[in-house]
Parts: C-alpha cells; structure tokens; sequence
C-alpha cells in the first residue's frame, strides 16, 4: 500500500486495489448474484459492459483449464465512432481469458445451479432461442450494488484509500497478474488492448515496486573506493 500512495503521486497512474482489499471489499456484497458478478470482473479484468453482456454458454468450466470468452466491447464502440457502424455478431473480436481460481470457478456453477439459469430462452420478440445473459441489469445498477458495498464496509470501520470504481476490478486484475508473473504482451491480449501503450502504464507502477523492494545501494565509502582504484594493476 506504502509503495501504491507512491504511485498515486502521478495523477495518471491507474488507481487498484491489492488482494486482501478486494476479498475484504467483496465480503460486505449481501448475495451471491451481486457478489459474482464483481468476482468476475476481479478474476477476468474485464470491462462492466463485458461482463453484464456474458451468458452461461460463454464458460467452460472443466478442467484443467478453464475459461471465459469475452466480446472485446471497448473495440466494438470504436468502430462504430468512427462511422463502421457496428459488426454482426459472428464478426465480433472476441477474447479468451484463463480461469485459474478453483474458488471462483465453484461459484459460478453455484451461481448457475441456484438461480437456475438456463443456456438459452425462447425469445418473445423474434421466437428464437437465445443465449441467457447471467446478469441482466444496467451498468447503472451494478454501480449502485458497489456503492452499497462501500457503505457497508465503511459502516464496519473498513475504508479504501484508493476510489473505487467497477473499473478499479479491471486495474486491480493486470496488477495482480503482473504480481504474478504474467508478460506483458500476454497481459495485453488478456485485457483486450488493441495497442501495448495502453497495457504499458501498468509497468510504471510494478516498476516503482520492483525498484523499491529491491534496495538496489549506490553508496560506497569513498575511502574504500580510492583504495580499490589505487591497487588496480
């Protein structure tokens, strides 16, 4: 946390939170249908719109490697601002992102098994089925669920020092992955950044870390240094 208020000294460092404050943060969620969907957001580093447009159909839960498939959204909005209108479905970049935590991985198919939550649904509009989005509310709501969170836990005396947004969970994600080792071209494509600029501002923070707990010492007794020099031959 010492070396996070370090960073925040740039105003355009992202701001994160660290492990033991995201679990702490998602203790104070009332229910599991809330709770999963900001665990997924923690365990994907996925964006809100992302996240709330995932059904059943986009998991793969077996083992050994689990997955979720992600519409790279933020993509989709740019081609459409700049006049491309936006692709069909099947066009739509997609990203796959590893699911390595057996914790989250079992309540998702908890989530699933409790709210009995179907693959698909006849459509009343077209009469086709359709694939079941697992979160069906507005970015709107799932902000207003965080913000009740963060009262919660600061009516139990337990308070960030960072502000903490939906979009914390996606910065809170690279950084906890960079903690672990991931590259940062594999970071990239995890995020769905179109350009490695955009994963890059993330090093400048685990780049102040690794340089601090590294206590790289410049000093050396002069003395010692003439002495070292003089019996050079």
């Amino acid at each position: 946390r010492s070396l996070r208020h370090m960073a925040a000294a740039v105003n355009d460092m992202p701001k994160y939170l660290l492990a033991p404050e995201v679990s702490s943060l998602l203790h104070y969620v009332p229910d599991l249908h809330r709770k999963m969907l900001l665990t997924t957001l923690w365990n994907t580093g996925a964006r809100i719109n992302e996240a709330l447009a995932l059904t059943r159909a986009d998991f793969t839960l077996t083992p050994p490697y689990p997955w979720v498939q992600l519409a790279t959204l933020k993509q989709r909005g740019e081609k459409a601002a700049r006049g491309r209108g936006r692709p069909a479905a099947d066009t739509m970049p997609h990203r796959l992102v590893p699911l390595s935590d057996p914790h989250f991985i079992a309540q998702l198919g908890m989530l699933t098994a409790t709210l009995k939550i179907p693959l698909e649904r006849r459509s009343s509009e077209t009469g086709r089925m359709e694939p079941v989005r697992l979160w069906k509310i507005t970015d709107r709501t799932a902000r207003t669920w965080l913000e009740e969170a963060l009262q919660a836990a600061a009516a139990d005396g337990v308070t960030f020092t960072v502000p903490v947004t939906l979009q914390t969970f996606r910065h809170s994600y690279a950084m906890h992955m960079l903690y672990a080792g991931i590259p940062l071209k594999a970071l990239q494509s995890l995020l769905g950044h179109r350009y490695i600029k955009s994963t890059e501002v993330y090093t400048k923070v685990f780049a102040l870390d690794v340089a601090a707990r590294h206590r790289v010492q410049f000093h050396m007794p002069e003395g010692d240094a003439v002495s070292m020099l003089k019996n050079i031959t």
